[in-house]
């Protein structure tokens, strides 16, 4: 009877401690697929030509997020028009993809509004994300430098004023909140005023005041602030404000952020930017590291192979400027062919050096961009050497002047962003007159050519009264 009350105890403590420990188990997994209170959202819209150029940057934003162990959840505000391959790419990334319909833009008819922005009113979606605590809202043109996951301890709104009296909308802290969200749409539909009819007239509008709340300093012990606060310039640094001394120190707020110019052609993940914007570099160092380039490299490989193809095809064919067509009683229109001639070619000089910038991929990486460019120019500069018969030093002037300025910007060891200004002055206003002879030169060596080989002004070949045009 001992034995078996001894038994039933073991059983029993045993079923308790299996029961409690499954018990522990399941809290742990219900923990682990909690949802997150926080999030990093992003918008994506169709309809305009840099579309593709957006999906990859948001890509590479919001891995760039992941890898900086943020702890939030990483959202994209999808318009139901995205590619569905471009939505599952982002889930397979880890993103949640929130599909909504473009709202109504009711300012497009202004005169100032620039129809790039047209669909940026979706991000006034971000305050329907109530799911979430607090939300950073985020452009896809923006470099995180490190962690900022202490700007959800923010109040109910908070953004930087990059211009002294404008808050930007490239990055924002709000607290979701469906009254809120409908009470703009309803501001939509009366017509608030908006000055630029994009998201940021529109948001200034909404928060008046923020101009005149206190800075944000996130408490220590990690609770969460109400009402509005101004961000500190580093959350949010415009990178012209980062070039001028290169590296920051600001007693307010650390350097975070990083947005890029609203020049369209300007951002981040185009392969000109760099060196004019040495952090593009970093970009596409995350994007190497993250995406690749699989989509671009082919394009690459079959541009270098066409212009080393002209190169040589140009060396071996070589014709003659004496070979136009002209007719000796034509003597008297001779200056105007002449002044012809000469726009043709500085045209096709000119030509030469920005076709290029055309037909190479946009998104590739600057160390293949530049190359390529520079490969494809000179090739190009070769066509107009051996047709005009032009010296090619004269042409390659400029040639070799970008080379020389991608050297003097991409200098590392400059004290501060104002010396690197001043340095690619000083070399552009010492190579600016050499430019100016080399085209000097140009047009009067094509004199020189014209005058000599076909026209021979005042002595009329009676031989051959014809000539033919190549």
């Amino acid at each position: 009877m001992g034995w078996s009350v001894r038994l039933w105890w073991l059983v029993a403590v045993a079923a308790w401690a299996a029961a409690a420990v499954g018990a522990e188990g399941e809290v742990v997994a219900v923990g682990a697929a909690a949802p997150r209170r926080h999030a990093y959202a992003a918008m994506m819209y169709m309809g305009t030509p840099r579309d593709y150029e957006f999906y990859v940057a948001t890509r590479v934003m919001m891995r760039s997020l992941g890898r900086l162990s943020a702890s939030a959840d990483r959202v994209v505000i999808a318009s139901l028009d995205v590619p569905p391959r471009w939505v599952e790419a982002l889930k397979d990334d880890g993103v949640k993809v929130v599909s909504v319909d473009n709202l109504k833009n009711p300012y497009e008819k202004q005169e100032n509004f620039n129809m790039r922005f047209k669909l940026t009113l979706n991000k006034l979606y971000a305050w329907s994300l109530v799911s979430y605590e607090r939300v950073v809202m985020l452009d896809s043109d923006n470099i995180f430098l490190q962690n900022t996951d202490e700007l959800f301890q923010c109040g109910r709104f908070c953004a930087v004023f990059i211009n002294p009296c404008i808050f930007h909308t490239g990055l924002f802290v709000l607290k979701p909140s469906m009254d809120v969200f409908k009470n703009m749409l309803h501001e939509l539909a009366v017509g608030r005023e908006n000055p630029d009819g994009a998201d940021q007239g529109f948001l200034a509008g909404y928060f008046p005041d923020l101009l005149d709340q206190p800075m944000f300093h996130p408490p220590a012990n990690g609770t969460k602030l109400e009402g509005t606060y101004r961000l500190p310039l580093g959350y949010q640094m415009d990178a012209s404000y980062y070039y001028l001394k290169l590296r920051w120190s600001i007693p307010c707020g650390p350097n975070s952020v990083i947005t890029f110019p609203s020049a369209p052609w300007f951002k981040p993940w185009y392969w000109w930017s760099w060196p004019v914007l040495p952090l593009g570099l970093s970009w596409h160092e995350q994007r190497r590291e993250n995406l690749g380039y699989s989509s671009e490299i082919p394009v690459v490989l079959i541009q270098a192979v066409l212009y080393i193809g002209v190169i040589a095809v140009t060396r071996l064919a070589r014709p003659s400027l004496s070979k136009m067509c002209y007719n000796r009683r034509m003597e008297k229109s001779t200056m105007f062919l002449l002044s012809l001639l000469r726009v043709v070619v500085a045209w096709s000089i000119l030509a030469a050096y920005t076709i290029p910038f055309f037909i190479i991929p946009r998104t590739v990486h600057p160390l293949l961009g530049w190359p390529l460019y520079l490969l494809g120019s000179f090739s190009l500069s070769s066509i107009v050497i051996n047709i005009f018969l032009l010296h090619p030093l004269s042409v390659l002037t400029t040639w070799f002047g970008i080379i020389g300025a991608l050297f003097v910007m991409s200098f590392p060891w400059y004290l501060n962003g104002v010396v690197r200004a001043l340095a690619v002055f000083a070399y552009a206003f010492c190579c600016a007159p050499l430019i100016w002879a080399s085209l000097v030169k140009t047009m009067s060596s094509l004199q020189v050519l014209v005058e000599r080989d076909a026209f021979r002004l005042g002595e009329p070949n009676q031989n051959a009264e014809f000539t033919k045009l190549y």
